[in-house]
C-alpha cells in the first residue's frame, strides 16, 4: 500500500476513534448538543477526507500520466460544510453550533496531529 493510502488509512482510524468517544458522551453526559454536534460535524469532516483522499489519488494519478486535473475538489468541501450549517441552523435544539464547527474541523487537527507524529516523533 502506498505511503498516502497509509497516512489516511491511519487518519480515518483516528476519525473514528473521536467518532466513538463522542458518541458515547451523547450517550453518558448530559451535553446531549454538543456531542450531536460533534458527531454532525466529525462525520461530515470525514467525509470530507475521504472526498479529499480520493481528489488527491486521482491528482497524483493524472499527474504520473501527464494530464491534467480540473480541481481538488474545494467546492464540495466548502458545500458539505455549508449543508452542516444549514442542518443546524434548522434544529438549533439538537445541534450546538459551536460543537458542528470543531467538529467539522477535525479532520485537519487530525492530519496535523499525524505529520507531527509520524515527521518530528517517529523518523529520528
Amino acid at each position: 500500500m502506498p505511503e498516502f493510502q497509509t497516512m489516511f488509512a491511519r487518519q480515518r482510524k483516528w476519525m473514528f476513534f473521536l467518532l466513538s468517544f463522542y458518541v458515547l458522551g451523547w450517550g453518558f453526559t448530559a451535553h446531549q448538543s454538543i456531542f450531536l454536534g460533534l458527531i454532525l460535524g466529525t462525520s461530515l469532516s470525514l467525509f470530507n477526507l475521504w472526498l479529499m483522499a480520493r481528489k488527491i489519488d486521482k491528482f497524483g494519478q493524472a499527474a504520473a500520466e501527464g494530464r491534467t486535473v480540473r480541481s481538488l475538489g474545494s467546492f464540495s468541501r466548502m458545500a458539505t460544510g455549508a449543508l452542516a450549517i444549514v442542518i443546524t441552523m434548522r434544529y438549533p435544539e439538537q445541534f450546538h453550533l459551536i460543537s458542528v464547527v470543531i467538529g467539522l474541523m477535525t479532520s485537519y487537527i487530525v492530519i496535523m496531529i499525524d505529520f507531527f507524529t509520524q515527521n518530528l516523533f517517529l523518523h529520528k
